[in-house]
């Protein structure tokens, strides 16, 4: 079983991201599907579990739905696919090493949204609206009121709350980096994701299956959803590639700039040395 420093972990996450870049778009495309439709699979057996919790449980009805969230994570990163909250830390790293250009790091993470958005929606309208999973009893009012608390949240509320997010789900894409190992993956995987959910904080892609849901059980508009997108997905965004990609590439990987003189020689003895000869 291998286990990397940070520093290795932050290489290898700067090739992860160039070959995420420079995957073809049909690969994108069918690995983003698939890791939008497993994020909101764990969201659906967030609902599932906790949905008929009694009130008296409080915080720990919140605890257990997110202790089984990360089941969508864990298959994204294990089974294979592209989330973009995941994209969001590992190819800004490979712009920011200089390995890509930025064109590429846009492209990538505008098929990867479009993608994710498809699978996302694709769980909630075929297995939460037509099978009906989340469109009766206790499992409707629970989309309704988890969807209501997310649209409420101002602008910057949601920009601040996605930030957060990603703070923590990008450490678990960096967590998983850090071993060979299965078991290794998703421990690293689960406690930062499980730390996300039960604080609350807003995921693009999990919001692309819950907020839909209940759109489609005839509560709130496209609209709302769409002034949710644009903050979250910001602040996912300034999560992922500043405070985690930033962050390390600072630590780890920038070069420093040589000196314009000599450590021990002052600019003077260097021009009257250059002189003599």
């Amino acid at each position: 079983m291998a286990s990397y420093k940070p520093g290795q972990i932050a290489e290898k996450t700067v090739e992860t991201g160039v070959a995420k870049a420079n995957n073809p778009w049909t690969v994108a495309v069918v690995l983003g599907f698939l890791a939008g439709a497993f994020i909101a699979l764990g969201f659906l057996l967030d609902i599932r579990v906790i949905a008929s919790a009694p009130k008296e449980w409080g915080s720990i009805a919140t605890f257990i739905g997110a202790a089984v969230f990360p089941v969508g994570l864990v298959l994204v990163l294990i089974a294979g696919g592209e989330l973009l909250t995941g994209n969001m830390m590992a190819v800004p790293l490979a712009r920011w090493a200089g390995r890509i250009k930025t064109g590429a790091m846009l492209r990538n993470l505008a098929i990867i949204t479009l993608s994710n958005f498809a699978g996302a929606l694709f769980v909630a309208f075929f297995f939460g609206h037509v099978l009906g999973l989340t469109e009766t009893g206790p499992y409707l009012d629970k989309v309704v009121d988890m969807a209501g608390h997310k649209l409420h949240e101002s602008f910057l509320q949601s920009f601040i709350s996605g930030i957060g997010c990603n703070w923590l789900v990008a450490l678990a894409v960096w967590l998983a980096y850090s071993t060979d190992s299965i078991g290794g993956k998703i421990m690293g995987i689960w406690f930062p994701t499980m730390a996300f959910v039960a604080i609350g904080f807003q995921h693009v892609v999990a919001n692309m299956f819950l907020i839909p849901a209940a759109i489609f059980a005839g509560h709130f508009s496209w609209a709302d959803y769409v002034m949710n997108f644009i903050p979250v997905w910001l602040g996912n965004l300034v999560g992922g590639s500043l405070f985690v990609a930033g962050a390390y590439w600072l630590a780890y990987l920038k070069k420093p700039q040589a000196n314009a003189h000599p450590v021990n020689e002052s600019p003077t003895t260097s021009s009257v040395a250059h002189q003599i000869r």
